[in-house]
């Protein structure tokens, strides 16, 4: 099992890697989830996989395991930033506005995670390993941008499972259901961890 992180600078490096990135994240959130989301080809993107971002993925074998996509908070392209940010600004009708206590910050040391993914042809056995690998190199990658804290909108469940891989983690937002399951902005403060 390789986990690799991916910028436009590096795709040529990783041959088709990134293509299959998307191809999993289709598989997640269209074919299974059924999210009405952008999709060409078996692929699944939306305006924010631009040369601001970076993705993370699990592989072995070519098969993509898990993924996860980085973004800063002080991107900008066209109308839009960042995911969380958009939602709450109202340019997002799939993510309900509220979905953030505060304002949604901006800040070169605040990246957002998005669209985070661990395929369901992953077998259980493998499972916790596969989402160690992946948050241990989102937060290796974050920090090598730059980054001090991390936000995102993930399921329910995945600060307690942050917090047992020992990263201080947060709720900045009310639980929300979104598409069929219970979502809730997380804060990650990079810095510190409970160990």
């Amino acid at each position: 099992m390789q986990t690799t992180t991916l910028s436009f600078q590096t795709l040529h490096v990783h041959g088709a890697l990134f293509t299959n990135v998307l191809r999993a994240r289709h598989e997640t959130f269209i074919v299974q989830n059924k999210w009405r989301l952008p999709e060409v080809d078996g692929m699944e993107f939306d305006q924010y996989d631009t040369p601001m971002s970076r993705w993370i993925a699990v592989h072995e074998y070519g098969q993509v395991l898990a993924g996860i996509r980085l973004t800063p908070t002080t991107a900008r392209c066209g109308i839009y930033s960042y995911m969380i940010r958009d939602a709450q600004l109202g340019l997002l009708d799939s993510i309900p506005a509220d979905l953030l206590h505060d304002t949604a910050p901006v800040g070169e040391h605040i990246w957002e995670a998005s669209r985070v993914f661990v395929s369901g042809a992953v077998p259980a056995d493998k499972r916790t390993a596969v989402q160690a690998s992946l948050m241990h190199e989102m937060v290796r990658t974050a920090r090598t941008e730059g980054a001090s804290q991390l936000i995102g909108l993930c399921p329910r469940g995945w600060m307690r499972w942050m917090r047992r891989l020992g990263y201080h983690t947060e709720h900045v937002g009310p639980c929300l259901d979104i598409g069929g399951s219970l979502n809730q902005a997380i804060l990650m403060r990079l810095n510190s961890t409970l160990h």
